[in-house]
């Protein structure tokens, strides 16, 4: 093994042990595979990210539900969130390469920007389950975010997962443990959507994307333990830590 595939690897459990309580292992994975494969076309990085990050999702989401101390989830509202997700995924994926992404980082830095300064604000802010909505507005919220999440993921991608947990806390009620549950699994359709496109073209280096898919796999399972035994407050402030460092990574790249 090289020592730049050492790093790889590492960079993909570092990633999905970060991303399996608050999301945002994208910032983690997503620059160590550009630096550490320059020689790859930048497509063919994310398509194979996308294998490992599919992988690592779908492990700490299976953490989150099973065993004595599962986190309890609306299958319903879930379900119809990630179901609608992943078709907008698609064509998200799609509509990148006709359109400027860049006209979208500053409206997510801002976006960004307010979740982190709410969060702060409001102590209380996921500390509590108490789910805030119910029947036709919880289905019509779900598919509202679903649709929007789910372009912007297949479209941009980063923050993903950090921006579904938010969602999942300020709208419907939930506390950090059961939104991060809930993005978990709306987070595993996304990836698969954007997973199809990505293989239908010809962008996985499967030799590559494996490896890192095991490692971002036990880096989220240890995640996602982590999160359980810790309980609310700890996903809370590291959220806020994540979303701070996202919100400097988009800064500099917008400003400077």
């Amino acid at each position: 093994m090289t020592l730049e595939l050492f790093y790889l690897y590492f960079f993909a459990a570092l990633a999905g042990f970060i991303d399996a309580q608050v999301g945002g292992g994208g910032l983690i994975q997503l620059p160590a595979m550009v630096l550490l494969l320059p020689e790859v076309p930048y497509a063919t990085v994310l398509g194979t990210g996308k294998v490992a990050s599919l992988a690592g999702t779908a492990a700490a989401l299976r953490r989150y539900l099973g065993g004595p101390d599962a986190v309890p989830l609306r299958w319903r509202t879930v379900a119809i969130t990630a179901l609608v997700a992943g078709g907008f995924a698609l064509l998200g994926a799609r509509a990148a390469s006709s359109l400027h992404k860049e006209a979208v980082r500053p409206l997510v830095l801002v976006l960004l920007t307010a979740m982190a300064a709410y969060t702060l604000w409001r102590k209380d802010f996921g500390s509590l389950h108490a789910p805030s909505l119910h029947g036709r507005r919880e289905i019509i919220t779900g598919v509202v975010l679903g649709l929007a999440i789910g372009f912007y993921d297949g479209f941009f991608g980063p923050g993903t997962g950090s921006l579904l947990l938010f969602a999942f806390v300020g709208l419907f009620g939930y506390d950090f443990l059961a939104a991060s549950a809930s993005a978990k699994f709306v987070n595993v359709a996304t990836n698969i959507a954007g997973l199809i496109f990505f293989i239908s073209t010809g962008h996985v280096l499967y030799r590559v994307a494996i490896p890192m898919a095991i490692c971002n796999m036990l880096g989220s399972t240890l995640g996602a333990r982590m999160a359980l035994r810790q309980g609310t407050g700890f996903v809370r402030v590291l959220f806020l830590v994540v979303v701070g460092a996202f919100i400097l990574k988009l800064g500099w790249e917008t400003f400077a």
